[in-house]
């Protein structure tokens, strides 16, 4: 299974996306490539993904530090349109679960699949959904105590 949630092995999912042999086909691969690249810490694919306008090198490290401070728990994939992905991604830091909710704006730049940009929602985790952390669990039998 990859990283991303998807059925297949990484090395036939997002690895080949990552590693740059080949390249993402709609926004949802690179978007779930993104995902993976946050898990693994790949600050400079994430700055790669993005639409050159919004490649700055100095947000590699910040990227890599926040993806090292937290746990990346697992990926939901809520919408999907052609340019656009809504998602949540959940992760453990400190101060517990937190889920990360966007709809993700993608663009083609040069024929390659690019992140523009995303609207960030201030979304809990509702206390009766499956707990994040895999257990099988509700939320607020789990985690949440």
């Amino acid at each position: 299974m990859c990283i991303c949630g998807n059925e297949k092995d990484f090395n036939e999912c997002c690895g080949p996306i990552i590693s740059k042999e080949t390249l993402p086909k709609s926004a949802e691969e690179l978007m779930r490539s993104r995902y993976s690249a946050y898990v693994q810490a790949n600050g400079e694919y994430l700055v790669y993904s993005a639409v050159k306008e919004n490649q700055y090198q100095e947000d590699i490290a910040l990227i890599e530090e926040f993806s090292n401070s937290v746990e990346w728990l697992k990926l939901d994939v809520l919408e999907v349109t052609p340019n656009t992905v809504e998602f949540k991604a959940y992760y453990r830091d400190k101060d517990g679960i937190q889920v990360l909710h966007e709809k993700s704006n993608f663009v083609q730049e040069d024929g390659v699949w690019k992140y523009k940009d995303g609207e960030l929602y201030n979304t809990k985790i509702e206390r009766n959904e499956s707990c994040p952390c895999g257990s099988g669990k509700k939320y607020k039998k789990c985690c949440a105590k």
